[in-house]
C-alpha cells in the first residue's frame, strides 16, 4: 500500500495504492474515485457493540467501509467532510495515536480504530471526553479543518494548544486541561476558556482552524440581530 496526497492544504485528497487483492478501512462516505474492480464491503467493525461505541461517543459513522483491490491491484481516493488537509501517519506498536473525532479518514489493515474514553481532564474539551485511538501496524490518513501543523516534542517539552485546534497526538504524549486566563472575568474579556498542555515526548498534530468557531459563526449569522448579540452566540460556542 501507497498513500500520496494531493490538492492540500485547503481541499486535499490521499491517494491509496492498493497492491493486487489488498485492503484499506476507510469511514464511510469518504470515498471520491476508486479505479475499476475495486470492491466496496460496508460492514460494523468488529461487532455491534464496538461500531455503536465509535459512532455514538467517537463521531465517527456506525458502518466502515473496506475498499478491496482485484488480482491487478488498484486504488482509492478518499476525503475528509470539512475542507482541509491530510496527511499520512505510520503508526507502530506501542505508540497508538489520540485522534479527534471526524479526523480518521482511512487505514491499513493492520491497524485497529477503536474509541477510547481519555479522561475526565478531557471531558469539557471539544472532545467531550473520548477520542479515536488507532493502534497497531500500519500507514492511517488524519484529516484536519484547514491547514495542518505536526509538532515533535521532545521529552518535557511543553506546547499549550487550544482545545478546538487538537487533532491527533501520540500516547507517548501527556496531556492536561487547564483555563488558559485567570479566572472568569479574563476568560470573557479574552474569548478564551479551556486549553490542553501537551508534554511530550512524541508527536503532535495541530489544525489552523476550529470547526467550533466556524459553528459559532453560522449559528449567530443564521439567529440574525444586532453585533453584540451575534458576539454573545459566538462567545459561548467556543470550548
Amino acid at each position: 500500500m501507497k498513500i500520496t496526497t494531493r490538492m492540500g492544504p485547503a481541499f486535499a485528497v490521499a491517494h491509496v495504492a492498493l497492491d493486487p487483492n489488498e485492503s484499506v478501512q476507510v469511514e464511510a462516505g469518504a470515498m471520491m474515485a476508486m479505479s475499476t474492480g475495486v470492491v466496496l464491503a460496508s460492514s460494523m467493525e468488529r461487532g455491534m457493540f464496538r461500531s455503536a461505541k465509535r459512532a455514538v461517543l467517537g463521531g465517527e459513522s456506525f458502518f466502515v467501509t473496506t475498499a478491496t483491490a482485484p488480482d491487478f491491484g488498484g486504488f482509492i481516493d478518499v476525503a475528509a467532510r470539512l475542507p482541509g488537509d491530510v496527511t499520512v501517519h505510520t503508526i507502530h506498536d506501542g505508540r497508538a495515536l489520540h485522534i479527534q473525532q471526524g479526523s480518521w479518514v482511512a487505514s491499513g489493515a493492520g491497524v485497529t480504530v477503536d474509541t477510547r474514553w481519555a479522561g475526565f481532564r478531557n471531558l469539557f474539551g471539544s472532545e467531550g471526553g473520548f477520542l479515536i485511538r488507532a493502534a497497531g501496524e500500519g500507514p492511517i490518513v488524519v484529516a484536519c479543518y484547514g491547514a495542518l501543523e505536526t509538532w515533535e516534542l521532545e521529552a518535557g517539552q511543553t506546547l499549550v494548544v487550544d482545545t478546538g485546534h487538537m487533532v491527533a497526538y501520540e500516547e507517548t504524549v501527556t496531556v492536561q486541561l487547564r483555563k488558559a486566563t485567570g479566572g472568569i472575568v479574563q476568560m470573557f474579556k479574552s474569548g478564551e476558556g479551556i486549553v490542553f498542555e501537551f508534554t511530550g515526548p512524541g508527536q503532535l498534530m495541530t489544525q489552523t482552524r476550529n470547526p467550533s468557531e466556524l459553528l459559532g459563526w453560522i449559528t449567530a449569522t443564521m439567529a440574525g440581530g444586532s453585533p453584540v448579540r451575534r458576539w454573545w452566540g459566538g462567545l459561548f460556542s467556543r470550548d
